[in-house]
């Protein structure tokens, strides 16, 4: 017999289902519902509220009332559940629970399905498709409360024992009147971020990614041009984390939908600070965060610390100290491009000359050095920078990077009017480059009248102190690009590791080929000949492309077939 026929007319809705189901006799139900009417409260909040049925069968019977879902939380892996798409405070406040995304979905555990308040405001906040699925109070009172604090647990084992908290930094276009969401500089946080950028500089980084993935978060480092990851912390302090970095850069944090960049100045003590450079992107799942460590301290080597062999230290510091021509240095991105530029700019960085540098951006900071930012939407292109050097009496001009006809043109025209230029080009090898200009459109005589060196480079992991001989076979040797006459003679070395060293690399070394442009090498560029004729007739002059100046390193014992195999070709 259906019990729904005995439960009086006067209770409607979720009351009537409560009574029907036994769970609540029925004048109690009458006077929950006159008091949740007086408050402002459905019936099913007012229940939870007041503990007025046990929370799994209270539960069980709204998913019946509403068509809802009901999910036993205790099933479900917390670890995967993306927080991070919503504010805490959100969390804490509604006591609802963000459990997993598909599509364009987010699926939130609440104990009130009927709260379109809260519904509306999780939507909002995580910019997704709210779909509620209700969980008993108790149950997701308590997940939230496991969740929100293994957010927390990471930073638990960072004592200030080394300063973490007092490490300063430097804000640049920061509007210190902006509204800060308070958990950005939350201790923890703090010190959290600042221990990652202290490790990544005593491990001599040069970058540090922070990832986030569906269900996990990943920070790495890359040192000495290899990637490693090196913390996961939860996928829950994915926006905390962004933020902080995002406030310490003067970048605006309210913005995730499209790139920024911005700088940090990270002040160690009264003498020590170490910039960085920042990036960020939107990514599928927050937005992922660049940081480029940037050492000006790489940049006083000096020629010999950069790796050249001592022919080619010869060549370059002879262009370098010319009054005029061009010096060109091709390789792909974090290939050493920008240290060969400032160790060259360096020598010459004195009271007598006035050097003037566009670049995009601006990466190590050099006194006595007049450095311009490039900014294409205010009109700070490089040809437009070139222009304004011309006209106030420059005597040494870089270009961070020739990319058009217009700026290729202004810098030719510098290099023949007695200025010395520097720049850089994308091209895999020195012969190369000369054909990248020529496909440009600069004409060949300009190009051989203004240019005075090419350069191309790699750089190549040195094998620490604890690398051992290795041997190899006769046939393998050769194959790598050996002759004859050296094997006998060849020691090679491989990587072992230690405490001391990344798996037996420490350290990096550049790996080069310089070309000068002689008058045999400038009658085939007039003759509009290829990248294969120019490349052909260096090696008659005896110049070293990149892969013979990468045998050789692996012949002094500084690295291994491995490392070379790895970023030249055979």
């Amino acid at each position: 017999m259906n019990t729904e026929l005995k439960v009086s007319s006067q209770l409607r809705g979720f009351a009537r289902r409560l009574v029907a189901e036994g769970l609540m006799e029925e004048q109690a139900a009458l006077d929950a519902s006159i008091d949740a009417g007086k408050k402002g409260l459905t019936i099913l909040a007012w229940m939870i509220k007041n503990n007025g049925v046990e929370p799994q069968a209270l539960a069980t019977a709204a998913s019946v009332e509403y068509g809802i879902p009901n999910l036993d939380i205790r099933a479900v892996d917390l670890s995967t559940a993306p927080l991070s798409l919503v504010n805490e405070e959100l969390i804490e406040k509604h006591n609802a629970m963000p459990l997993y995304l598909r599509g364009n979905s987010l699926f939130l555990g609440v104990a009130d399905p009927t709260d379109q308040d809260v519904i509306d405001a999780i939507s909002f906040s995580s910019g997704f498709r709210v779909e509620p699925i209700i969980v008993a109070s108790d149950q997701l009172g308590r997940a939230i409360e496991r969740a929100l604090q293994s957010t927390n647990a990471v930073f638990d084992d960072f004592e200030d024992e080394e300063g973490l908290e007092s490490i300063g930094f430097q804000l640049e276009n920061f509007d210190a009147e902006e509204d800060i969401d308070p958990a950005v500089d939350e201790t923890p946080v703090v010190r959290f971020v600042n221990k990652v950028l202290l490790d990544a500089i005593r491990r001599g980084a040069s970058d540090i990614h922070f990832e986030p993935y569906e269900s996990s978060y990943r920070i790495r480092y890359r040192t000495d041009g290899v990637l490693s990851s090196v913390a996961n912390p939860p996928i829950q302090m994915s926006r905390r984390l962004s933020s902080r970095l995002k406030v310490m850069a003067g970048l605006d944090i309210a913005e995730k939908r499209i790139p920024q960049d911005g700088r940090i100045k990270l002040n160690l003590n009264r003498k020590k600070s170490i910039d960085f450079r920042v990036s960020t992107c939107p990514i599928m799942f927050g937005e992922k965060v660049v940081l480029r460590i940037l050492d000006s301290a790489a940049t006083q080597l000096g020629i010999e610390g950069l790796g050249f062999a001592p022919q080619q230290r010869d060549v370059f510091h002879g262009s370098v100290i010319k009054p005029y021509g061009m010096i060109l240095v091709t390789g792909p991105t974090g290939s050493g491009k920008t240290v060969t530029l400032y160790t060259a700019l360096n020598i010459l960085n004195d009271e007598e000359r006035n050097i003037s540098t566009v670049e995009d951006p601006v990466e190590i900071r050099v006194p006595g050095i007049n450095q311009v930012q490039q900014n294409v939407k205010q009109g700070m292109t490089f040809a437009r920078a070139l222009r304004s050097f011309l006209r106030q009496d420059p005597d040494v001009i870089m270009v961070g990077e020739i990319r058009d006809l217009e700026t290729a043109e202004i810098a030719i025209k510098a290099a023949q009017t007695g200025h010395l230029v520097f720049s850089t080009l994308h091209t895999n090898d020195a012969p190369q480059s000369i054909t990248r200009l020529m496909n440009m459109g600069v004409p060949t005589y300009n190009i051989t009248s203004a240019v005075n060196l090419v350069i191309a480079q790699r750089l190549l992991r040195c094998l620490h102190t604890c690398k051992q001989p290795d041997e190899m076979p006769r046939e393998a040797l050769l194959l790598a690009g050996y002759r004859e006459d050296e094997i006998d003679t060849l020691k090679i070395y491989k990587p072992v590791g230690c405490a001391d060293c990344n798996e037996g690399y420490r350290g990096r070394s550049g790996v080069f080929e310089v070309m000068p442009i002689s008058d045999e090498i400038a009658r085939i560029i007039l003759e509009e000949g290829n990248s294969m004729r120019i490349a052909q007739q260096a090696r008659k002059e005896g110049i070293n492309d990149l892969r013979r100046s990468a045998l050789d390193k692996v012949a002094e014992g500084v690295t291994d077939l491995i490392e070379i195999n790895r970023v030249t070709k055979d």
